[in-house]
């Protein structure tokens, strides 16, 4: 910290003046410094110090073992916010920030060694800027004793100095950037000798990349000196004029020993002159627009083409054109055209163009004196030989081709129908590197051409046949004028107004009227009139131009009768042309045939109906025989209680096979009452799978084949597993229990159409039972899932089993199908529609539990049954089983006893009964008393079938009175109350 001080004495002589530091260092309190008052200083430093406060440039000194840091005004910017504390700090602590760098420099000026820095970057703390570049020198300064005590450091802030010098370095590098990367060739001259002083990359690339800085024009580039490019620089150069040429022709030889690639340039010498006016050198700059002229070049020659064309009719002068146009805009030595007899490999060239000084090889030729190129022709493609010394092709027939001018050629095959049949040729007399735009202005010419001989050919043919056209055309409408006259069929021309303009003669033989009462008069005076509309709807789709085909409908016959006619149309312009067939009789005759066959489908109805009464009438005969012979043992007196339990037995077996022979027959009718629910098909067969292998035997082998995935599917699952025992029974059967068994589960995206019947779309189960049985007869295919039809032996099968099967599929949206071959086996597809989620078939009621009196003693049951024996016999069951009951006949008289208020615990109906049935009887109840629980019982319901059970339990007729007490006892338990 300074604390300065006003002079009290005169200051010492060595620290007069010096500016603003020179008063900052008298003002100084120096005796807390190691250096002490100035008075005291050692000659050296007070030497020192004069000097530094004298010198114009910065300049700071650091003296002492603490290098204390002294300096003058020059030196203040650098320190920037340092300044004035800097004033007597010592060199580390003052320039910590670099101390890591500047100390080592330090110690090498104290041990004796001068230092030297030009344009050094230092990261000065206290500045605007984070980095600073100096040029500075570090000189040792001896003390009285001649020991190095200090540094003398001149200094000179070069910041701006090397920015600018970078900014220049940067937009030099920018400006060299942009000249390599200019899209145009760039290149700068020097001196009256044109040396070359720089040249861009596209610059390079037009004159071959060749070695060309430093060299005069006519060193580096002696093919532009040929080309007369070293005169007009010259005179540029001489008049100080510039020059711009557009579309300048340049031949450089790319490579040593190379092709001449010609180019086309346009291009601006521009001279550079210096302060005085003086030229100076040469600017070049210009553009490479051979791609440019070329494509103009053949543009032209299209064009031109295009314009003799038009004005040749004769095809061998057209050929010659395009060859004469080819020739002049490649610049080739020769061009022509020549047709091709490819089994003899030859060519016939009636006429050819040459340049000047180069022979006509018109005549014939034979391809093998020039080479095998002929096969490239023969498969239609071009042959293109650069040079035909070095081309394998042409190599051992070189000195044939060079002695007809062709030591580079093009040869195009033309081909018509696929045919090789003439070639376009181009020849050169020396080597030549075909460009892709040449073949392309080739394969052009050679199509045009090829189109336009055609043409004229084809104008020749046609020429030929316009002379004998006339009278074709003549013959032609005398026999169309003769179909007309002698057509058996209705031709006629309709307006789109409906207005006949012409009709045949057949008019009068179909429909009995004359062409000339017809012609002018609409269509509605002679059509059937309950065909009217749909005639007129015809008319209009058929002016429409949408063709009728085998479109039918009745006209008046003159007598009054109809007469069903068939039309066929087409349209052109505002006109119909319609041809009409006669098809009353055929008409007549399917509808007889219609007859014919409803007559025999009823009598096939009535021949199955008949079939399955005698099969129900025989089975239940069958099983009355035994009923009727055990009812008549059990009224003997003195029955053995043995015998008698036998008896009854076998009446309740009877009844249970009479039961399930109905429930077949329902399920075959579709009017059985299913329990559907959600469950997966394939592990429904899993869990019964050991079954069917007990069903089949030891001697049929069961193979799975089910899915990954889960196929669910919502129906009865009692019937779906009766369905399936059926099936596999049936394929038992036809193995005669020896073979294999595929039982196979897959989902399927529709259902096909099964006899007759309409398929599905959706998502479906398929469940495939294929066995190696005997098979099924064709004839027989058609009626298996008949009730009571059987191809087994007498005794071995009812006839109801595939009945089931296919009542079950149909009852729950399927179907069943068969495929079947004699001798190799037989496939049953079940169908039934899958249910993409696992959700539940309807939800579970909540039933009262608990325990209830022994049998039904207590509770109250209305029954309603319109039936008088079952209605006494269903009350006289549940009496003797200790149960209260009300007989009501009809639901009427049902809904009138429950008008009492909790007068019963359940209900017991019929579901079939005159008026209300018993679903709706339920759904009432349920409406007015939704507590009061309902059981439903039928035999037979297609209610049930169709609509559900709705949510009420159902009892099947035959039922026991146990099971008849056991679904009541379970309802009524929460209801019952002592009375």
């Amino acid at each position: 910290m300074m604390n300065p001080k006003p002079d009290t004495l005169s200051p010492p002589g060595f620290l007069a003046g010096g500016g603003t530091m020179g008063a900052l260092i008298r003002a100084h309190d120096w005796s807390a410094s190691p250096l002490g008052p100035p008075t005291r200083w050692p000659q050296a430093l007070k030497t020192a110090v004069s000097l530094m406060l004298q010198a114009r440039q910065p300049a700071y000194i650091a003296w002492g073992l603490e290098q204390i840091s002294l300096y003058n005004d020059g030196y203040i910017p650098i320190l920037g916010t340092k300044h004035p504390a800097g004033l007597g700090q010592p060199a580390a602590a003052l320039w910590a920030e670099i101390w890591e760098t500047l100390g080592p420099l330090n110690a090498a000026v104290l041990a004796g060694e001068a230092q030297w820095f030009e344009d050094m970057p230092f990261a000065l703390a206290g500045r605007d800027r984070d980095l600073s570049w100096f040029s500075y020198s570090y000189t040792p300064l001896r003390g009285d004793d001649d020991r190095i005590t200090g540094i003398f450091c001149v200094a000179q802030e070069t910041t701006e100095k090397v920015l600018a010098h970078r900014r220049t370095l940067a937009e030099r590098e920018r400006l060299t950037r942009m000249f390599e990367q200019a899209p145009g060739f760039v290149a700068m001259l020097e001196g009256p000798e044109h040396r070359f002083g720089l040249a861009n990359p596209a610059y390079m690339r037009l004159v071959g990349h060749r070695a060309i800085i430093g060299k005069t024009v006519a060193e580096a580039l002696p093919d532009a000196v040929e080309q007369g490019y070293l005169g007009l620089l010259d005179e540029v150069y001489r008049s100080g004029k510039a020059l711009n040429l557009i579309g300048a022709k340049y031949a450089a030889q790319t490579a040593p020993g190379g092709s001449i690639d010609e180019r086309y340039v346009d291009f601006v010498y521009q001279p550079l002159t210096d302060a005085t006016g003086a030229v100076t050198g040469i600017f070049i700059e210009g553009y490479d627009v051979t791609d440019r002229i070329r494509a103009e070049t053949h543009r032209r020659a299209l064009l031109e083409l295009g314009d003799r064309i038009r004005d040749i009719g004769d095809p061998d002068e057209l050929s010659f054109a395009a060859a004469e146009i080819l020739g002049r805009t490649l610049e080739v030595s020769r061009a022509g055209y020549g047709t091709v007899d490819k089994a003899s490999e030859t060519i016939t060239i009636a006429r050819d163009w040459n340049a000047p000084g180069i022979k006509s090889i018109a005549g014939v030729l034979h391809f093998r004196d020039y080479g095998s190129y002929i096969e490239d022709l023969k498969r239609g493609e071009t042959a293109v030989i650069a040079d035909a010394d070095q081309d394998p092709r042409t190599a051992a027939t070189a000195g044939m081709l060079k002695a007809i001018s062709a030591q580079a050629f093009i040869n195009m095959p033309l081909t018509e129908r696929g045919n090789f049949v003439a070639l376009l040729f181009l020849n050169h007399a020396t080597a030549r590197d075909w460009r892709e735009d040449e073949l392309a202005l080739v394969r052009e010419v050679a199509e045009r051409t090829r189109t336009a001989v055609a043409r004229l050919e084809a104008e020749r043919d046609l020429q030929a046949l316009a002379a004998s056209l006339e009278q074709q055309v003549a013959e032609r409408t005398e026999e169309y004028d003769r179909v007309w006259r002698n057509s058996r069929d209705l031709l006629v021309i309709v307006g789109a107004d409906g207005i006949f303009r012409a009709v045949n003669p057949a008019w009068t033989t179909i429909l009995g009227h004359e062409p000339e009462e017809v012609v002018g008069h609409s269509f509605l005076e002679f059509i059937w009139p309950e065909d009217a509309t749909l005639t007129q709807d015809g008319l209009d789709e058929a002016a429409a131009a949408h063709d009728l085909t085998n479109f039918e409908n009745r006209y008046r016959h003159k007598d009054g009768t109809p007469r069903w006619i068939s039309w066929h149309t087409s349209v052109e312009g505002d006109l119909v042309y319609a041809y009409g067939r006669h098809i009353t009789a055929e008409r007549e005759a399917a509808a007889a045939l219609g007859q014919a066959q409803d007559a025999l489908r009823q009598s096939q109805k009535l021949e199955a109906v008949g079939q399955l009464t005698g099969g129900v009438a025989h089975d239940f005969n069958n099983l009355l025989t035994i009923i009727k012979s055990s009812t008549d043992l059990l009224r003997k007196p003195g029955l053995p209680d043995e015998r008698r339990r036998r008896y009854i037995d076998a009446i309740s077996d009877t009844v249970n096979r009479a039961a399930r022979l109905t429930g077949q027959l329902l399920a075959f009718a579709r009017r059985q009452a299913l329990k559907p629910e959600v469950f997966d098909a394939a592990e429904r067969i899993r869990a019964i799978t050991d079954m069917l292998r007990t069903v089949v035997g030891s001697r049929i082998r069961i193979v799975m084949e089910m899915p990954s995935e889960p196929c669910r599917i919502e129906a009865d699952v009692s019937q779906f597993e009766t369905a399936l025992v059926n099936m596999v029974v049936n394929a038992r059967d036809a193995m005669e229990g020896a073979g294999r068994l595929i039982v196979r589960v897959e989902e399927v995206s529709g259902m096909p159409a099964i006899r007759g019947h309409r398929g599905g779309i959706g998502p479906f189960v398929a469940v495939s039972l294929t066995d190696t049985g005997v098979g099924i007869a064709s004839d027989q295919l058609i009626r298996i899932f008949e009730p009571f039809y059987t191809t087994k032996e007498v005794g071995k099968g009812t006839g109801l089993g595939l009945s089931q099967v296919y009542g079950f599929a149909k009852q729950s949206g399927g179907d069943v199908a068969v495929e079947s071959e004699v001798g190799r086996g037989t496939t049953f597809t079940l169908y039934l529609p899958r249910i993409d989620e696992t959700v539940a078939a309807g939800e579970e009621r909540k039933r009262p539990t608990g325990s209830a009196p022994e049998e039904g003693r207590g509770r109250r049951v209305l029954v309603v049954e319109d039936n008088v024996e079952v209605g006494r016999f269903s009350t006289q069951v549940l009496q003797d089983l200790g149960y209260e009951t009300t007989w009501a006949a009809n639901a009427d008289e049902a809904l009138a006893l429950l008008q009492k208020a909790d007068s019963f615990d359940v209900v017991f109906s019929d579901v079939v009964m005159p008026g209300m049935s018993g679903i709706e009887l339920g759904e009432e109840i349920r409406r007015r008393q939704p507590g009061l629980p309902v059981v439903l019982t039928s035999g037979y319901s297609h209610v049930l079938a169709e609509k559900g059970l709705h949510g009420f339990e159902l009892l099947h007729k035959p039922y026991a009175a146990e099971e008849l007490s056991r679904i009541l006892r379970r309802l009524t338990g929460g209801r019952h109350s002592s009375q």
